[in-house]
């Protein structure tokens, strides 16, 4: 269960990444399209907030755990 949520969080990551440069790609163009700049936006806040439900769903039923690097840090 576990690779299958890095899977998706690595997913959505990808898809974020990708949203956003393809927004940067239409922004820069000299015929820039708003609309495409919009959509490209609207689905990587879309992906974002889906990846935060997902964290949140897969924290509460204790598919992860933080690790704890700031307490390791300072003994």
């Amino acid at each position: 269960m576990e690779i299958i949520i890095r899977l998706l969080v690595f997913g959505a990551l990808l898809g974020i990444v990708v949203s956003l440069g393809s927004a940067l790609f239409n922004l820069s163009r000299k015929s820039s399209d708003s609309r495409k700049v919009a959509r490209d936006l609207t689905i990587r806040v879309g992906l974002s907030v889906a990846l935060f439900i997902l964290l949140m769903i897969a924290w509460h039923f204790g598919l992860i755990a933080p690790h704890g690097i700031a307490s390791a840090a300072h003994p």
